[in-house]
């Protein structure tokens, strides 16, 4: 029978903020230690920001830098905006990892490193010269270390199952997760839960798993070298239902409620891509609210896949990173010419090429304005937090619906895997969707309509907003031409006339151009309404941002903030903004490509903040970006 642990005194020390960082092997099983930990937060009531950090190789040598995962968190009773530029603790499972990260604890930051993962052979991998080890020579002085045989101690406490000794060592997470909560006075029930859903069918593995969740747990409380335990308060939130969710996750409910709002079926073709695939899993578990996902053979099916549902009148929605969606960018131009409604999401990455796949980046911002052949402009939205993608990508659904357009919105790695709490609205608070749809005769006789000018029928005949009717495949009297080929105006017949040529092209435009006018006005982020810096920010900036205009206000800096949603076109009171202040900074996970739009449209001296390092901002970055520029 097992004997109850007797639990050590302890003593508890209040916290406004923590920030924890994860680091282990790929195989450890830190992303799901950090995401249970986060799920465990966010259900007490913190707020919390993620950042995810995955190795770039889907199985690199063991042991080795380039094996190391992280996942940071943070949570706090305030406001809390990005994952921290600095941590409090670092749970490392291996010398590799604290190698790797060393570098983000704070002076005098504790370490909880794993025994098992430096012997000499971990230490070689990891790179560290003979005889050296960071545990015991010294050069962690200036942190406060604590060593557990985590390995050792998960053995124990499964040396009663026949599991092997492979399957029991993958359960040492487990253990961290117990600890970890234990440390910061949180429940247990959440973690047990998702066990037992993930488990319920392998029972031998979940008795382990909670056998060492417990054991972890157990260990904080019997102790003798952890006396001090930590309480964080929960956030003070705005009231509402909250879930926990991450950017690809908002993404996919935001079109299942937009689609349900516009009355359309939701067909999403796509094929698989680091770190849009999410977005495919999560889809996939809706198909009662008639989701329809198609798995491509590439990214060139895919998208021709979503312009065919379109066609047919449905809710047509592919998405990839930008590799995949340069491959359908001729695609994108057939969607255009055609004026259907299509929603194309790239969650960015690390490029060119291959790039960095499992890296952030915000390069593809020229790809999506620009990035098609002839005069195709397309309208471009950007989300800014893992919140803001349900918001945007409804968005822009509502905007390729009601416009009769392909709407191009922008993600990067970073949204899409890290998580936030989100209070989610109810269905009737959500704006409507007007699908445009052509009315066949039969219903305007039944309806008394004028028939006037309606034979034939007019595919490319538009309402005082440039909008073309949807005519949907098999509606009597609503025959009509389709293909690349270019129209003629309001027939769409076939047509080489350069007059018809030019017209149809500044149509198209026009029609674009337009959506600007169904923009909430602009507001700004933060910050006085006129002043010496404006700092403009887009997508994933947007937390650094906040975060290190707030500190460059308690300084007495007149700094201001505003953060773009509508990359193309611009929002119209984008340009009486911009003048009112003296300098204008612009940071961007990129070589500069925002900074260029806005010198070319606007004529304004906007200076770049840039860096292209797979990796976000700081919020310290940004701050002496900022005093850099207004002390120049």
């Amino acid at each position: 029978m097992d004997t109850i642990p007797t639990p050590h005194p302890k003593t508890v020390e209040a916290r406004e903020k923590v920030v924890i960082l994860f680091a282990g092997d790929s195989g450890d099983g830190i992303q799901l230690t950090g995401s249970q930990f986060t799920e465990s937060n966010a259900l007490f009531g913190n707020d919390v920001s993620t950042f995810p950090n995955y190795p770039a190789e889907i199985r690199a040598p063991q042991g080795t830098l380039a094996g190391v995962s992280g996942y940071q968190l943070h949570f706090g009773s305030v406001d809390v905006f990005t994952p921290g530029d600095v941590c409090d603790v670092l749970v490392v499972m291996n010398s590799a990892a604290l190698k790797a990260n060393i570098g983000k604890l704070k002076h005098g930051g504790i370490i909880i490193a794993n025994n098992d993962g430096f012997d000499s052979k971990n230490l070689r991998l990891a790179g560290y010269p003979d005889m050296e080890n960071p545990l015991t020579d010294g050069s962690l002085d200036n942190y406060v270390l604590h060593t557990v045989d985590v390995t050792k101690l998960t053995r124990n406490a499964l040396e009663d199952t026949t599991l092997g000794m492979k399957e029991k060592d993958r359960s040492k997470n487990m253990f961290v997760l117990g600890f970890i909560n234990w440390m910061y006075s949180r429940s247990l029930e959440r973690t047990k839960k998702f066990l037992e859903a993930k488990f319920k069918s392998k029972p031998e593995l979940l008795e382990a798993n909670l056998k060492v969740l417990q054991a972890g747990y157990n260990y904080g409380d019997t102790s003798e070298t952890f006396t001090t335990r930590y309480e964080v308060k929960p956030a003070p939130m705005p009231k509402g239902n909250y879930r926990n969710i991450t950017g690809n996750q908002g993404i996919a409910i935001g079109l299942v409620a937009a689609a349900q709002k516009a009355g359309l079926e939701l067909f999403y073709g796509s094929y698989p891509i680091t770190p849009a695939s999410e977005i495919l899993h999560e889809l996939s578990r809706n198909k009662h609210f008639g989701v329809r996902t198609f798995q491509a053979e590439d990214e060139i099916a895919a998208i021709c896949s979503a312009i065919g549902a379109s066609y047919g009148g449905a809710l047509g929605v592919t998405a990839s990173s930008g590799p995949g969606i340069a491959l359908k960018g001729e695609a994108l131009g057939l969607a255009f010419m055609l004026e259907l409604p299509l929603v194309v999401v790239n969650v960015q990455r690390g490029g060119p090429s291959t790039g960095l796949p499992t890296k952030t980046e915000q390069a593809d911002l020229w790809q999506a304005i620009f990035g098609r052949n002839g005069e195709a402009p397309i309208p471009v939205l950007a989300a800014s937090s893992p919140t803001d993608c349900f918001e945007m990508v409804y968005e822009a659904v509502k905007l390729a619906v009601e416009h009769m357009t392909p709407v191009i919105l922008l993600s990067d790695g970073y949204i899409a895997n890290g998580a936030e709490p989100w209070r989610f609205p109810e269905a009737k608070d959500l704006r409507p969707i007007t699908p445009p749809f052509a009315k066949p005769r039969e219903t305007m006789e039944a309806n008394g309509e004028p028939l006037s000018g309606l034979e034939p029928f007019l595919p490319y005949d538009r309402d005082e907003r440039g909008v073309r009717p949807w005519a949907v495949p098999g509606m009597k009297g609503l025959q009509h031409r389709i293909g690349g080929i270019e129209k003629e105006d309001k027939t769409g017949n076939i047509s080489y006339d350069p007059q018809n040529h030019q017209l149809m092209v500044q149509l198209r435009a026009d029609k674009v151009q337009r959506i600007a006018d169904t923009y909430r006005p602009i507001r700004l982020d933060s910050g006085p309404e006129s002043g010496d810096l404006l700092i403009v920010g887009w997508g994933s900036t947007y937390g650094a941002i906040r975060t290190a205009v707030a500190e460059l206000q308690k300084e007495g800096h007149s700094v201001a903030h505003v953060q773009l949603r509508h990359m193309f076109p611009f929002n119209k009171g984008l340009r009486g903004l911009l003048k009112r202040y003296a300098n204008v900074l612009v940071p961007e996970m990129n070589s500069g490509q925002l900074r260029q739009l806005l010198r070319a449209e606007f004529l304004v001296d906007a200076h770049g903040l840039n860096k292209v390092q797979g990796m976000p901002f700081t919020a310290d970055e940004i701050r002496v970006g900022a005093l850099n520029l207004l002390n120049k």
